[in-house]
């Protein structure tokens, strides 16, 4: 969600090298190679949705999954609510994270882990074992059904896979009751890019700020950047050094 549509698409377009097509439902979807990778909507003067990049997880029953949200101490914020194809939610897990969920048709090759796709989702949070288990339940995480997600511990962090996609990390112990949204209980964003530091200088170009030093592993490189309205994001390159 951002505040001003073709302002957020410009800078996207500019620094991640997305293109977008209008979905007609005050929408825009952002495709990369020619994979959908995000959306990109302007909220109305007061929906209760923040501004920010915020995940949505595939349910096959809105209600069922508000009203397992709410049977855990946490909150719906937002519907579930008919928007587009399908129905919307958006809600707050009782560390205070806050994240969507949606029934309804996916566009097709819409995934994350793979590919052009959002390279992972990240939640930072202060107990990564009970939101393991708080998201288990939820969203039907490691149910044996077929073609569920899997779920690990690996070193201290919980790792979520779809087949051999990563699809999200949930990290435990490292936030504190801090207003700085960078720190506070959160879902985080890690989408790909070519080169690091073109995107960073693109980045600052359009008003957008760096918002942490440049992490370094065996295979890639990556920075968090904060958009002209905020949003924080983390663009993941290869390591080719």
């Amino acid at each position: 969600m951002t505040r001003d549509l073709p302002a957020g698409q410009d800078f996207y377009a500019s620094v991640m090298g997305w293109e977008f097509r209008d979905t007609g439902d005050g929408l825009s979807v952002a495709f990369r190679d020619g994979t959908p990778v995000a959306g990109i909507g302007a909220p109305a003067p007061s929906p209760g949705l923040p501004v920010g990049w915020t995940p949505y997880f595939a349910v096959d029953d809105a209600d069922v999954t508000a009203a397992r949200v709410r049977e855990r101490g946490a909150t719906v914020a937002v519907g579930p609510l008919p928007f587009g194809t399908g129905r919307a939610a958006l809600a707050a897990d009782p560390d205070g994270a806050v994240f969507g969920f949606w029934q309804g048709g996916v566009i097709p090759d819409w995934s994350v882990g793979r590919g052009s796709a959002p390279a992972w989702l990240e939640l930072r949070t202060r107990d990564a074992f009970a939101a393991a288990i708080f998201y288990g339940q939820v969203l039907d995480w490691a149910d044996d059904s077929a073609g569920c997600c899997t779920v690990s511990y690996e070193h201290d962090r919980v790792v979520l896979r779809h087949g051999r996609d990563t699809v999200a990390r949930i990290t435990g112990g490292a936030v504190e009751a801090d207003p700085d949204p960078h720190v506070r209980p959160r879902w985080h964003t890690h989408f790909h890019v070519p080169d690091l530091e073109a995107a960073v200088e693109r980045a600052t170009a359009l008003g957008g700020t760096v918002a942490s030093p440049v992490h370094t592993t065996g295979t890639s490189r990556s920075v968090t950047l904060r958009d002209p309205d905020g949003a924080l994001f983390t663009a993941v390159a290869p390591n080719t050094g």
